[in-house]
Order: C-alpha cells, then sequence, then structure tokens
C-alpha cells in the first residue's frame, strides 16, 4: 500500500509559518533563540558544500549518510528510476522512503533494487485512533522494502490547524507509540518518533510535548529521529535534547536554516552541524539523513532537488568535527 505522508507541505523562506499552523509569535522567538546558539558555535564549517574545513579527526562514516525521499518527491513522480540512479551516482547507498511513489511495496523494493539502494528506513504516520491490524500491514511493506527502521513522521497540531496545548493529548499519543512500537519490535523493525517544532510549544502546565513523549515512550520500543532545524525553530539546542536523551537520538535529519528561518542546502545556512555530531556516540546516532523539505517546489524547480542532494551528500562526506 502506498503510504503517503499525513504532513504539511514545505514552508518557504518568505512564509515560514502559516502553512504548518504555528504562531507567529512563538516561531518568531524560536528563530532567534536558534539563530544566536547556532552562531556561537565553536567549529562552524565554512559554507557550500565544498567548504568545510578540517576541524577534527571525526567525520561521518559515508555507509550511513542517506536522505529523506521527501526531498525528491516531485522528481521521483517524473523519472524514479532515474532519479535513483542519480542519487546512487552522487555517492548516496541508503535512503528513507516517504511513500511509495505510487508503487506497491515490492515494486518500490524492485525499483531500489535496480539503482543499488536500500531504504533501510521509512515514514509511515501510525493510525490514528491506533489499529493494530492497518499497523501490522505498514510493517508488512516495511519488510518487503527492506527497512530496518519505521518511523511516524508527524504530529502536533488539532482539528483547527493550532499547535496542541493539552498534555492529555500527547499522554494518549504516548501510549499509542508505545503500542506501535512493540509490533514493529516483534516484526522486527525498530520504532522511531520524528519531531517538527510543534512538540516544543509549551502546553498547559509548562511542559511540552517532546517532555512528555521522551519520559511516557518506553527507550527500548521508541527512539527518536530528530530533525534538527525543526529543533532549531523549536527554540531548542538539539545538544540539550540528546544530553537529556541519551542513546535515544538513532537518527537525525540533517536539515541547514537560512539567516530568515527558512530551509537552505546543507552548509549554506547557520547551523553548525559539527557542533551536534561531537555528542553522536551520547546520543547513538546511526544514521545521517539528507532533507529539504522545498528542495524542489517553486520557486525551484523539481530537478533542483538532485542539486540538493549533491550538497548534502558532499557536505556531509567532507565534514571534520
Amino acid at each position: 500500500m502506498d503510504q503517503q505522508l499525513n504532513r504539511p507541505g514545505p514552508t518557504p523562506a518568505s512564509e515560514p509559518v502559516s502553512r504548518r499552523g504555528v504562531l507567529r509569535a512563538a516561531t518568531v522567538s524560536a528563530a532567534a533563540v536558534g539563530a544566536a546558539g547556532l552562531l556561537a558555535g565553536p567549529a562552524t564549517a565554512a559554507p557550500g558544500a565544498s567548504g568545510a574545513q578540517a576541524q577534527g579527526r571525526r567525520r561521518v562514516p559515508v555507509d550511513r549518510i542517506s536522505i529523506q525521499l521527501y526531498t525528491l518527491r516531485d522528481q521521483l513522480a517524473i523519472d524514479l528510476p532515474g532519479t535513483l540512479d542519480a542519487l546512487r551516482r552522487i555517492g548516496y547507498r541508503r535512503v528513507e522512503h516517504a511513500g511509495f511513489v505510487g508503487r506497491t511495496a515490492a515494486q518500490f523494493r524492485a525499483a531500489l533494487d535496480d539503482a543499488g539502494l536500500r531504504s533501510t528506513s521509512g515514514h509511515v504516520g501510525i493510525p490514528q485512533p491506533f489499529d493494530a491490524a492497518t499497523w501490522e500491514q505498514a510493517l508488512a511493506d516495511a519488510n518487503v522494502v527492506g527497512c530496518k527502521k519505521i518511523v511516524h513522521p508527524y504530529f502536533g497540531r488539532d482539528a483547527a490547524g493550532q499547535p496542541i496545548r493539552d498534555p492529555a493529548v500527547y499522554r494518549a499519543l504516548a501510549r499509542d507509540l508505545n503500542k506501535a512500537g512493540r509490533l514493529a519490535e516483534r516484526a522486527g523493525l525498530e520504532f522511531g518518533y520524528h519531531n517538527h517544532q510543534l512538540e516544543f510549544v509549551p502546553l498547559t502546565g509548562g511542559s511540552t510535548g517532546f517532555d512528555i513523549l521522551s519520559s511516557q515512550t518506553d527507550p527500548r520500543l521508541v527512539h527518536f529521529e530528530l530533525d534538527l532545524y525543526w529543533t532549531w525553530r523549536g527554540a531548542h539546542d538539539p545538544v540539550d535534547v540528546i544530553r537529556a536523551n541519551r542513546g535515544r537520538i538513532r537518527q537525525v535529519h540533517v536539515k541547514d536554516l537560512d539567516v530568515e528561518a527558512g530551509f537552505a542546502d546543507l552548509g549554506d545556512g547557520v547551523i553548525d552541524f559539527g557542533r551536534i555530531f561531537a555528542h553522536e556516540r551520547e546520543a547513538g546516532i546511526e544514521e545521517y539523513i539528507v532533507e529539504r523539505d522545498d528542495a524542489g517546489t517553486a520557486p525551484r524547480s523539481p530537478a533542483d532537488a538532485l542539486d540538493t542532494a549533491r550538497v548534502g551528500f558532499d557536505y556531509l562526506a567532507s565534514l571534520r568535527y
């Protein structure tokens, strides 16, 4: 079954908030706090994928670099085999899927095999309300594709499109995530949760959704796929999140933030990735996943997403920290 993400479309830099239904004041605050922290990092790589300067002896293992195919969704719809082949020629060996581009799981796996790629992870939303049979079918598809991990991609808005502020809603989600993780474990898969900025919006009572999810999900069943861009947009330093969740940040979405709090290709924005990756062992990072939400949407062309993919791979492969 073709699982399309239950996630909103990309947010252009000129309109960074409204399409995700987040309060403008909260976002401006997040961007200001995030940018200040980012620019204060001690070991920022030079801008541009080819400009990463040697800052230490550690590096991102090339065989752990992946890309979230949501980045290339429009180009994949135009030419699935050609786009996958281009990713392989750039240097990618693994990808994270976001649906099967109108194919069955078996057909999508065949296209990956033909290109010499593996989908080691995939984004699939858990059913809401939770339904075990539906989720088990999603897990079966993930195994057909060859995934090792399956990740819930999006949460945090109410029916009116506003940030959820009721802690009871997040507590209910935590229970469902534990159920999903237990079934995933039985299917031989690791289950993760991917954040946006919404999980960091203050709830009534003073905590955040991320606080609840991290404290009320079982670490043996649920890990986190930390989106570094959205964490900063939620006014949280990823290093602080790592320190509070040691061993649970097994995947990161590596997505850069420009000076207007919009999206940027890796190395062209202000995030100090080396500073974050210096905590990779503490975090437990196993995959570094390139992503840019607006890589192939207007005013960019679908093919521009391949440039983003190339810049991202080269940046991570050359980064030293």
